[in-house]
């Protein structure tokens, strides 16, 4: 299973950092992704959902890791459709999704802040994790389709945070739009127990790449603060239910990255190392990152997302 790269979806996290995972001479920002990288193979980049990520940063990150360590880039929070606090934007632009010009010059400083990742082969994809009121409907797949205009070319993973993408009925349009588009469909480990619940389905949408990302099974999704909806310890059988449906995804897409987000401490790189043995695989070594197509040139800007 050479192609199955297990991390987390932070290094960085403040919980992380504080709960002794990290030993003493590695806890600098340096030390931190070399250690990380000599145990996983892929991590999520979610800080560039907050703020704008910047080609110095990228350019260190690859310095640091070893060839085929691949970076998943969580799209900033603008370009997905979801509020985003003036203070994040840039040279004094204000969070305005309707305005045109503002979105051509997010969407070029966001291409320029990743482009180190994707020259030096290391981006693995990006994510769009869309708001949970992107209902199916003709505006969202307009808003999809623009999308895909900007990112044409680039390893792009889709998560719905609507159900209703992959309610039974639904399941065959959905995959149908995301293949259309060349994006890799997003499976997710939640609480079932919610009106929010999206499904444990595992659609493979691109031939390049699938992903699953592991959110606990916290009933206070939703709600509460971050550390209630992702406090999850996951237990090994929980682990274990997984395993089939990866290895079955690892047999339809060239790659598969299994990233947790239950960031609670050191909760997440505990079960990564925990779901790397039981995949019997060394997750410290990862094969060659996805193909990555040349940048793409600016395309017409993407409206908003539908309001809640």
């Amino acid at each position: 299973m050479r192609n199955i790269l297990v991390g987390t979806c932070s290094w960085t996290d403040r919980a992380l950092v504080g709960s002794g995972w990290y030993p003493a001479g590695r806890r600098d920002a340096e030390g931190r992704l070399r250690y990380y990288a000599e145990r996983f193979g892929v991590v999520e980049v979610d800080a560039s959902y907050y703020a704008l990520p910047g080609a110095r940063n990228s350019r260190l990150w690859v310095e640091r890791t070893p060839a085929g360590f691949v970076f998943d880039v969580k799209a900033f929070s603008l370009l997905t459709g979801h509020p985003t606090r003036d203070a994040a934007m840039p040279r004094g632009l204000r969070a305005d999704h309707r305005d045109p010009a503002v979105l051509d010059e997010v969407w070029a400083l966001f291409r320029a802040g990743i482009e180190p990742l994707r020259e030096a082969g290391r981006l693995g994809s990006v994510l769009f994790q869309f708001p949970p009121w992107l209902r199916p409907g003709p505006r969202a797949e307009a808003f999809l389709a623009e999308c895909a205009a900007r990112t044409a070319g680039w390893p792009v993973a889709v998560e719905f945070r609507h159900p209703a993408w992959w309610a039974e009925e639904r399941y065959e349009e959905t995959c149908a739009l995301l293949a259309r588009h060349g994006m890799a469909a997003v499976a997710v480990d939640m609480a079932q127990t919610l009106p929010s619940s999206v499904p444990p389905v595992t659609p493979v949408t691109a031939p390049r790449l699938s992903v699953v990302r592991f959110h606990g099974r916290s009933p206070a999704w939703g709600t509460g603060s971050k550390e209630d909806r992702f406090r999850h310890e996951y237990r090994e059988d929980e682990l274990a239910e997984w395993v089939p449906r990866v290895r079955d995804l690892a047999d339809r897409a060239e790659q598969v990255h299994v990233l947790f987000n239950n960031c609670c401490a050191d909760a997440a790189v505990r079960a990564a190392e925990t779901m790397a043995r039981l995949l019997g695989r060394d997750a410290a070594a990862p094969p060659v990152a996805p193909r990555s197509a040349p940048s793409p040139s600016p395309s017409p800007a993407p409206g908003p997302a539908p309001a809640p």
